[in-house]
C-alpha cells in the first residue's frame, strides 16, 4: 500500500497530505489507460489540468455542486489506490471536505464504495479503494466517478491540483516472466 495519510480516529475523515509521493511497487497507475472528463471547469483548468504531472496547475469546476470527475475504461480494470494531489494553504475555500467515491459499468450503475471527509487537507491524500473484508483489496470496475460533494468553507467551485488512480500490477512475483495462478505451482515456483 502507499503511505497513508494521517487518519483521525473517525472512520472517513482524514487530516494531513504527504508532499512526496510514495507509492509500493506491487502498484502501477492506470489513469494514463482512461478517458477522463469533468462536469464544469473554468476555461485554462480543464481535465487536462489534472494529469499534467504540476502541483503548479490545477483543475477548477464552474457550478453546482456536486462536482464530478469521470474517469472510464475501455475495459475491466482491478484498482486500488486513488491518490490526490489538494492544498488547503492555497486553494482555502475550494479545496475539497467532503468527496464520495463511485464504480460501476457506466453512469447508469454507479454505487458508492467510499466516502470521505478531508479535514485541511495539504499534499497527496491516499485513498484506499479497499472494502471491509481484508480479501477485498481492488474495486473491479469499468467507470470511477469522484464526486465532490461539499468544499472547505462553504466554497463553492473547488480546486484539485492532480489525480492519480492504481491498481495491482498483473504478475505479482517480480522477475518473473509469467504467472502461476494455482496455489499448488505457486509453490514449487522458485528454487531454494
Amino acid at each position: 500500500m502507499a503511505t497513508e495519510s494521517s487518519e483521525s480516529e473517525e472512520e472517513g475523515k482524514i487530516s494531513g497530505g504527504n508532499y512526496k509521493l510514495i507509492i509500493d511497487d506491487d502498484l502501477r497507475e492506470m489513469g494514463k489507460n482512461a478517458a477522463w472528463s469533468v462536469s464544469s471547469c473554468k476555461p485554462g483548468n480543464g481535465v487536462t489540468t489534472l494529469r499534467d504531472d504540476n502541483l503548479e496547475t490545477y483543475w477548477q469546476s464552474d457550478g453546482l455542486q456536486p462536482h464530478l470527475i469521470n474517469i472510464q475504461f475501455q475495459k475491466k480494470v482491478k484498482l486500488q489506490l486513488v491518490v490526490l494531489y489538494v492544498d488547503f494553504k492555497l486553494d482555502e475555500s475550494y479545496t475539497p471536505s467532503k468527496i464520495s467515491i463511485r464504480a460501476g459499468d457506466g453512469f447508469h450503475n454507479l454505487k458508492e464504495i467510499k466516502s470521505v471527509e478531508l479535514v485541511k487537507p495539504t499534499g497527496w491524500v491516499c485513498l484506499s479503494l479497499s472494502g471491509t473484508d481484508p480479501r477485498e483489496t481492488f474495486v473491479n470496475t469499468f467507470m470511477l466517478q469522484i464526486a465532490i460533494l461539499s468544499n472547505h468553507l462553504n466554497g463553492r467551485d473547488t480546486h484539485i491540483r492532480q489525480i492519480k488512480v492504481y491498481g495491482p500490477r498483473p504478475n505479482p512475483i517480480p522477475h518473473q516472466p509469467f504467472q502461476f495462478t494455482s496455489m499448488e505451482f505457486l509453490t514449487y515456483s522458485t528454487l531454494r
